[in-house]
């Protein structure tokens, strides 16, 4: 055995110890909370963002090209060494151990970085939460208490005109505003060195029916600005909160959603609520299809404009997406994959109808 394959072997073992320690930790979530989560991650991540924030452009994008071309570019060599290999010189294990490594390097990085906030405690336990159950009169009151939020908000940015549509610095700085309200009763949403970048493939980004991404590599916040403005103040809320340590994609919308409404700004308030209408109109869609038609009435005009525009922008660019947010229309309500929206949406709909159950049941009151 030549010393090549030998010192790969040696980098096997050493990396696997790691990445297995990794993963032990992972498997306990007040440990993953108290070391990494509440420890280590809140002070790298704050590095990473000071990084990159001074950059116009998204890092994370460039990084992500730079692995790509640097796998490229592995291929090609592995490829030139079997061709033009010395006689007598062992390849056979040279090249799988050298991307089991490679892989045990990406595991890792990424885990260091921020994939092992996946193991923490659950976000709406942190926030005091309880998963109760809800009926099917609890949820249409939880659509009826939405869709009045929704009508107040839009016709109180129509009296004060105050409607606008935001370039990525106004969102970054309006969602930093939102986020600094509420982590004066909750660290939980302390957040500095703001991070917030457009994505560069739009068109691309779009197409694959992604709306916003959080980058590991740099701690950066990606906004899709292609997607239609109503959208963008939920979005850019609910990626920050990745930044944050949120690693579950309910649990971003959970904190996107209390951070939006919680805002000085109407534009932020409607965002939220209109994109959590959408998914609990989902759902009552599939569970009561009569009380829907029922609720379905009461949304204002421009809302409903919203909600067409939207439908027809993913229509445009992504049918499935298009389908999606057709909830609001019949005809575009019957679309391929029902139960998974269901089940991808179901923990958000629990939650926020946890955090108004008080003031739904106000409603009961005579």
């Amino acid at each position: 055995m030549n010393s090549a394959i030998k010192s790969k072997i040696r980098r096997l073992v050493i990396l696997s110890c790691i990445a297995l320690l990794i993963f032990l930790l992972g498997l306990n979530s007040q440990l993953t909370e108290t070391i990494y989560s509440s420890g280590l991650y809140r002070l790298t991540s704050v590095v990473q963002r000071f990084i990159s924030s001074p950059f116009p452009f998204a890092v994370g994008d460039f990084l992500y090209l730079l692995l790509i071309l640097y796998c490229f570019w592995s291929v090609f060599k592995a490829i030139r060494k079997i061709r033009y290999r010395i006689p007598g010189q062992q390849l056979r294990f040279f090249f799988p151990l050298q991307l089991a490594n490679f892989i045990l390097i990406l595991y890792i990085i990424f885990k260091l970085l921020w994939g092992l906030n996946y193991s923490r405690p659950s976000i709406s336990s942190q926030l005091g939460l309880s998963n109760q159950k809800y009926t099917t009169k609890d949820l249409v009151l939880l659509g009826d208490f939405l869709i009045n939020r929704v009508n107040s908000t839009k016709q109180k940015i129509k009296q004060t005109g105050a409607q606008k549509e935001f370039n990525i610095k106004e969102l970054e700085s309006g969602a930093k505003s939102a986020y600094d309200k509420l982590a004066k009763t909750n660290s939980l949403f302390t957040y500095s060195v703001p991070a917030v970048k457009a994505v560069i493939l739009k068109k691309t980004i779009t197409k694959s029916g992604i709306e916003g991404y959080y980058a590991p590599p740099s701690g950066e916040a990606n906004v899709n600005m292609l997607i239609p403005a109503i959208d963008l103040p939920f979005i850019t809320c609910h990626e920050i909160s990745h930044e944050l340590g949120v690693a579950r994609e309910d649990e971003a919308n959970l904190v996107g959603y209390l951070v939006s409404i919680n805002s000085s700004d109407l534009n932020f308030q409607y965002s939220g609520y209109y994109n959590i209408l959408r998914n609990v109109l989902f759902e009552l869609r599939i569970k009561s299809p009569e009380n829907y038609e029922i609720l379905f009435k009461k949304i204002n005009e421009a809302t409903l404009a919203d909600f067409k525009n939207e439908q027809e922008f993913w229509k445009k660019y992504n049918s499935e997406m298009s389908g999606y947010f057709g909830v609001a229309f019949d005809k575009f309500l019957k679309i391929n994959n029902q139960k998974k929206g269901t089940d991808s949406y179901q923990d958000i709909v629990l939650w926020v109808f946890n955090l108004h159950k008080k003031e739904l049941h106000k409603t009961l009151q005579p």
